[in-house]
């Protein structure tokens, strides 16, 4: 399968089907077993992938479950910023501004970044989790069922911010069974 760039891809299947191990494979946190993940015409493998920051600064998950993939010992501005800490040197007010900004994108307020994951509901958590992908700017976002957890409102932000993402030139991998959020993309 292609994906190319600035272009958002919905894959839709049945459960158990492989769309949320396609993803991972992407990132490298399942092993290829057949086929090739090629990016800009590099084999990526394993080995390469923890070898290679700027592979793992321009490649970012989005999580399905957002309460295992947020660290419940941390508040939400360290989550986030997490990222930022591994690739860019940023003052803590800097960090503190850019988190607050993302948090604002998604509809969160800046007291957001002072609480801990168990204080928030599914959808929530899941606007955290988004953040954090989105906070090293990266090129292309795989994103794991993104508005599983979200009620209506919060499913239109997410559609709409992931439609701003694509005309900054972001390519986005959308695996989801949400039916709205597949026909918002490009290519199903």
């Amino acid at each position: 399968l292609d994906i190319y760039k600035g272009e958002v891809l919905s894959l839709v299947g049945e459960s158990g089907s492989g769309k949320s191990t396609i993803g991972k494979s992407i990132i490298g946190l399942e092993k290829v077993t057949e086929g090739k993940v090629l990016y800009k015409g590099e084999e990526i493998s394993l080995n390469k992938i923890k070898r290679k920051s700027s592979y793992r600064k321009d490649v970012q998950m989005i999580f399905q479950d957002s309460m295992s993939s947020l660290n419940p010992k941390k508040r939400v501005l360290d989550i986030i910023a997490e990222p930022l800490r591994n690739f860019e040197r940023l003052t803590p007010e800097e960090e503190k501004r850019k988190v607050i900004e993302l948090l604002e994108i998604v509809g969160m307020t800046e007291d957001t970044a002072y609480k801990y994951p168990f204080e928030f509901s599914g959808g929530q958590r899941q606007r955290v989790a988004i953040c954090r992908a989105l906070v090293t700017n990266p090129k292309l976002i795989v994103a794991d069922e993104p508005t599983g957890n979200l009620d209506t409102s919060n499913k239109e932000k997410i559609i709409h911010l992931f439609k701003e993402l694509k005309k900054e030139g972001k390519t986005i991998i959308c695996v989801t069974h949400d039916e709205k959020m597949a026909k918002s993309a490009d290519r199903i």
